[in-house]
């Protein structure tokens, strides 16, 4: 182990305990010595030669320095040869295009050019000028051309006469070309200027041009000089080299390298890179060396090498260990506050000298590390619960709570996340807007902390506001001396910290560049604050949360506006009718919207339509298409349909709507649209239904039975090709009639017949009222969270008296007009509407007479005072009249148009016998 000193024997020679090191040092340097002696000659300046030559070959340090900076001279030379050709050759050829430029246009604009030009012999005249003008200017040919590229002028005469070589159409343009090209002297710089007429016109071409061997000739005079720089570059790296190795030869006292770092290799592995501490001792129990891990673990004097182990402060049972030398294996001693486990071994193994050598390991290290490692498996776990336990539902509030009760008490002792309001409505934050403390949890119930639901709006020094506005997070080891953080509410966190909370750290929740809001951590029981690391772990968590939050946030907005899309659609009141008495629900699924729909359309001769329909599939798509369909329904209901004619159309369009979406993508999302359709009359007291798909009606009669009828059930919307059919239901007063979407009935745990029966016995025990009935129905059959929307109306049936409703025969005589005309008169004054008697004998007249007219037997008249005055005038023929504007000239053609005026509204009812041409007036 005495070879172990090296460096640092050297740096203890001053001391007493420097003696083993000058020793190793000195019997290195003898052996040394003794091999130089016994080489021929025994001179040591004989071998000089030789070790400078091995320097220069690169076998040592100076030798490797030496390459080096020759490889460096070779790198710059050849980088400043590259460069200066590249250099040299861009200047001449820019110097060379603006001289084929300068000499071309001199020549094409000297005096005499142009007038060559048109001569009988322009090259007789040309050649010699352009010869003498090449030789004074210093360019490799001067070339006149007429406008065809056929040359007049050439160094070489032989060229004369033949196609230029080079771009000449800019030229005959009026314009300059510089190129360079293969020409028939060479690769080439070339300029082509037009010779021009006094009135602009190209005569002819000059072009002048320079080979590039002239250019790379000038390049090539630059580079001796170059070179010699470089010989001189490697003649002082040599020099240089020569001089290093003779200095690094006498300052290591004629030590070879393979010496040197043998002692420096020991020195660097044994005693500084190993994270033990070393202690050597002699037989007597005095320090010989302890290397800079052992100063450390006990605390040793700077001087303490050559003293004895029992007189440096060491607890007792350790000095006693290390002076009696002793073999130990991992004997755990307590050093100060330090767990040591301590290994010894005998140096005189092998002949060695007599002493021992110690080895100490600090375990309490190992423990703090071991405990670290155990956090961060915790930390990992905390993490790893926090990707599959934060964002469990589509929902911002709950989504909130749920990072916060993973927080605590893991990671703090209390946990509060605060979001814009509008991110809790799935809207884009706006940093102006207070915020809202959204989740709320801890350890204990009675912090003193803003409950769930209160507004809070920051102060800018707070720890939450700093977060906010820089989007990083904040520390506050100590909430006692944190001013900016009193001044939110003096009050308050007065309370906070009497109640033991003392530290805080504040995350802002970053959502790609949108900040949602703020998360604060909080700790009360464990003394010690936050620090750096458990920052970063509330960085970490949060932006795992922020994630779940943005998306509940998406969800929420999307959902929002696909409600807001359908409830707009849906009717937002019902209309004014005297028919049926109605109450009606409409719930959204919880998964999102759907395409349920219904609706209530008062049709003539007080007539009402009930619809409802279902479209599968939610979100806004579904939602859109619901849109289309109740909007085709109330285009088709306008023209007084039947029900099984309407529901035909409706199967149309909604194929059509297939084989359009077919044709853009592919796809022909409308699949399993419903739709049932009935009218009710309550003058006949009786309902027609057709449904196309759709689950049957049910019908609670006056004595509280309940019975589905038996409605023809057709293929659903969009399969065509088959027939609708219709029932007719003749429904006493008071009686329910409940339509309803298949969301009520069926789910996945029920199939449709369970959901029936349970209708069924809901409706058997709810009150008369459609309002009760619907309330019953609902409380009855609905799950907590029903998986597909639900629609529901109930409309109690009312029927017209019969001292309401007045009807004629009216035979096809002209004079039978006055007669009806009277005798509705006395009708309207028996109710008490004398006011609108004018308007109603002229509405008939009009009406019974085009009948008469236009129509065929039987006529029929029929008045209904409900909340409007209704005229009907009924017809066998299916001729529907139009209205129209007459000329003047004309002596018919204004019947309609006075109906048109004098009538609230009118219009054409077909029947299976014929038509009613009906108009309705308001009542005075």
């Amino acid at each position: 182990m005495v070879r172990l000193l090296g460096r640092h024997g050297a740096r203890s020679a001053g001391r007493p305990g420097g003696a083993p090191a000058r020793r190793a040092a000195e019997r290195a340097r003898a052996a040394h010595e003794r091999r130089r002696a016994a080489r021929p000659g025994g001179q040591p300046e004989a071998r000089e030669p030789g070790r400078l030559r091995s320097a220069l070959t690169g076998r040592s340090v100076a030798g490797q320095v030496f390459l080096l900076q020759v490889v460096i001279v070779l790198l710059l030379v050849v980088a400043a040869v590259v460069s200066l050709y590249l250099q040299v050759r861009h200047d001449s050829t820019q110097e060379a295009r603006k001289r084929s430029v300068a000499v071309a246009e001199a020549f094409a604009n000297a005096p005499g050019t142009r007038e060559a030009l048109s001569a009988p012999n322009p090259t007789a005249v040309l050649q010699p000028r352009a010869e003498a003008a090449r030789k004074a200017t210093g360019v490799d040919f001067i070339v006149v051309m007429n406008t065809d590229g056929i040359r007049y002028t050439h160094p070489k005469p032989n060229r004369i006469g033949k196609k230029f070589v080079g771009t000449i159409a800019p030229a005959l343009a009026g314009k300059t070309v510089v190129e360079e090209v293969n020409g028939t002297i060479g690769r080439l710089v070339q300029a082509v200027v037009p010779v021009t007429a006094p009135d602009g016109k190209v005569v002819g071409l000059v072009s002048a041009g320079v080979t590039l061997n002239n250019i790379d000739v000038a390049a090539n005079r630059q580079l001796p000089l170059v070179l010699m720089a470089a010989a001189v570059g490697l003649g002082l790296a040599t020099a240089g080299t020569a001089l290093v190795s003779r200095r690094l030869l006498r300052q290591t006292h004629g030590l070879g390298p393979h010496e040197m770092t043998r002692m420096y290799e020991h020195h660097d592995a044994v005693l500084h890179s190993v994270r033990e501490g070393v202690l050597i001792t002699d037989d007597d129990g005095r320090l010989l060396l302890a290397n800079d891990e052992a100063h450390r673990l006990l605390d040793l004097p700077e001087d303490a090498e050559g003293r004895h182990v029992l007189d440096l402060g060491l607890p007792d049972d350790t000095a006693d260990l290390l002076a009696s030398g002793r073999m130990a294996t991992d004997e755990v001693h307590l050093v100060k506050d330090r767990l040591l486990a301590v290994n010894q071994r005998p140096t005189n193994v092998e002949g060695g000298p007599a002493g021992s050598v110690a080895t100490l390991r600090d375990s309490t290290e190992l423990r703090a590390l071991s405990g670290r490692a155990e956090a961060a498996r915790e930390r990992l776990n905390m993490l790893y619960d926090a990707g599959v336990g934060i964002g469990t539902s589509l929902d911002v509030a709950r989504t909130a709570q749920e990072l916060a009760e993973l927080a605590v008490p893991r990671f703090a002792d209390f946990a509060t996340v605060d979001l814009f309001d509008s991110v809790l409505g799935g809207g884009q934050p706006e940093a102006v807007t207070p915020l809202r403390r959204t989740a709320l949890s801890g350890i204990r119930e009675d912090a003193p902390l803003y409950p769930v639901g209160r507004q809070i709006r920051f102060v800018d020094s707070s720890p939450q506001a700093r977060s906010l506005r820089s989007g990083q997070a904040v520390l506050e080891p100590d909430l006692d001396v944190a001013p900016g953080w009193h001044a939110q509410d003096l009050e308050r966190t007065a309370q906070v910290v009497d109640y033991g909370i003392h530290s805080l750290i504040t995350v802002p929740l970053r959502a790609g560049s949108l900040v949602l809001g703020v998360v604060s951590f909080w700790r009360s029981q464990k003394p010690q604050p936050f620090d750096v690391e458990e920052l970063a772990l509330a960085e970490e968590l949060v932006a795992r949360a922020a994630v779940s939050i943005d998306n509940a946030r998406r969800y929420t907005r999307e959902h929002s506006m696909a409600v807001t899309l359908q409830r707009s659609l849906l009717p937002r009141r019902l209309p004014e009718q005297s028919a049926l008495d109605i109450a009606y629900r409409y719930l959204p699924a919880q998964a999102g919207v759907g395409g349920d729909w219904f609706d209530v359309l008062p049709l003539s001769g007080a007539r009402v339509a009930l619809v409802v329909g279902d479209v599968v599939g939610h979100g806004l798509h579904a939602a859109a298409t619901m849109g289309r369909l109740r909007t085709a329904v109330h285009n088709f209901s306008s023209l007084d349909l039947p029900p099984d004619e309407l529901v035909a159309l409706l199967d149309e369009l909604v194929g059509r709507i297939d084989q359009d979406e077919a044709a853009e993508d592919g796809s022909a999302p409308v699949t399993g649209a419903t739709c049932l359709y009935a009218i009710y009359d309550p003058v006949s007291r009786r309902c027609t239904v057709a449904r196309a798909g759709h689950p049957p009606p049910a019908l609670v009669r006056p004595d509280g039975s309940v019975t589905f009828p038996d409605v023809p059930a057709g293929p659903p919307l969009g399969l065509g090709g088959l027939p609708f059919e219709t029932a007719e239901l003749e429904l006493a007063e008071g009686s329910r009639l409940v339509l309803y979407t298949d969301g009520l009935v069926e789910d996945r745990e029920r199939d449709i017949d369970e959901g029936l029966e349970l209708l069924r016995g809901a409706l058997e025990g709810a009150g008369e009222s459609p309002e009760e009935t619907c309330r019953a129905v609902l409380e009855s059959q609905l799950p907590a969270k029903p998986s597909d929307d639900v629609a529901l109306i109930v409309a109690r049936t009312r029927a017209l008296s019969a001292d309401r409703v007045a009807e004629w025969e009216v035979p096809s005589d002209p004079a039978a007009v006055g007669k009806t005309r009277a005798a509705v008169t006395r009708q309207l004054t028996g109710w008490g509407l004398e006011e609108l008697t004018f308007a109603t004998e002229l509405i008939l007249s009009e009406l019974v007479t085009n009948a008469m007219r236009y129509g065929a037997d039987p006529i029929q008249v029929r008045v209904l005072f409900d909340r409007t005055l209704i005229c009907e005038v009924f017809d066998s023929s299916s001729t529907s009249p139009h209205l129209r504007y007459a000329a003047m000239t004309d002596e018919g053609g204004r019947g309609l148009f006075l109906v048109a005026q004098l009538a609230e509204r009118w219009g054409t009812r077909y029947t299976p016998e014929g038509k009613v041409i009906w108009a309705e007036q308001s009542l005075p």
